[in-house]
């Protein structure tokens, strides 16, 4: 299991918008092959610090996923941050797999 977290500061004004982008988005990612899940996440502390977590079942359907016309209009909303956005990986397994090792 791969974990996609992407990390944004939107623009003070702009972050409407963004959620408003995301969240027609979301509705179509989570059902692309191999999408176990897709939420965005609002920070507590600062309401213009966004979360998009991913959760993909192989690299393959992730792979698949990072070259879509819908990660491209994530890309595409670079224009409504503060700062560059962060994107991180995280390789991940079940508890139950980790007992096993």
């Amino acid at each position: 299991m791969v974990l996609v977290i992407i990390r944004m500061k939107v623009l003070p004004g702009k972050r409407k918008e963004l959620l408003q982008t995301f969240s027609s988005l979301i509705v179509s990612i989570r059902t692309d092959k191999g999408c176990k899940r897709c939420n965005v996440c609002q920070s507590m502390e600062d309401e213009n610090e966004i979360l998009l977590i991913e959760e993909w079942g192989d690299q393959e359907n992730l792979k698949i996923h990072l070259k879509s016309g819908r990660f491209r209009v994530i890309l595409g909303s670079t224009n409504l941050l503060q700062e560059p956005f962060t994107m991180m990986f995280h390789k991940a397994f079940q508890l139950d797999e980790a007992v096993e090792m």
